[in-house]
């Protein structure tokens, strides 16, 4: 195994990934079970949003993106909150993030390395 740093030692599975892996099991064993653990959608994807994602990769738009998301994504962003919410926000006051968790890690993450600076 190759030799990694100390500080990848340090990192484990969340306890909401646990808590996740858990309940797939307990329902896999024909439990009935009923998830706390994460704020997935109790809906399913919207067919215009599938259909966009269908159209995004058949432009060929398959790659990774900037981490905190694209400038497109960022414009429709400002767009909705801005029509639905009447709130105003400046393109890099916006982040795109896969899920809570990973928002609170930058922003924790951010922090540290500013105040460890």
């Amino acid at each position: 195994m190759p030799a990694l740093s100390p500080r990848m030692h340090g990192i484990h599975a969340s306890p909401a990934s646990i808590l996740r892996r858990r309940a797939r099991e307990l329902r896999a064993a024909g439990r009935d079970i009923i998830e706390l653990s994460s704020g997935n959608l109790d809906f399913a994807t919207p067919d215009h949003v599938i259909a966009a994602a269908h159209a995004a990769a058949l432009r060929g738009e398959t790659r990774y993106t900037d981490v905190d998301g694209t400038r497109e994504l960022k414009r429709a962003v400002r767009a909705a909150l801005l029509r639905d919410r009447r709130l105003s926000y400046a393109q890099d006051e916006i982040i795109i993030c896969n899920g809570s968790t990973q928002a609170l890690f930058n922003a924790c993450r951010r922090r540290w390395r500013w105040v460890t600076r």
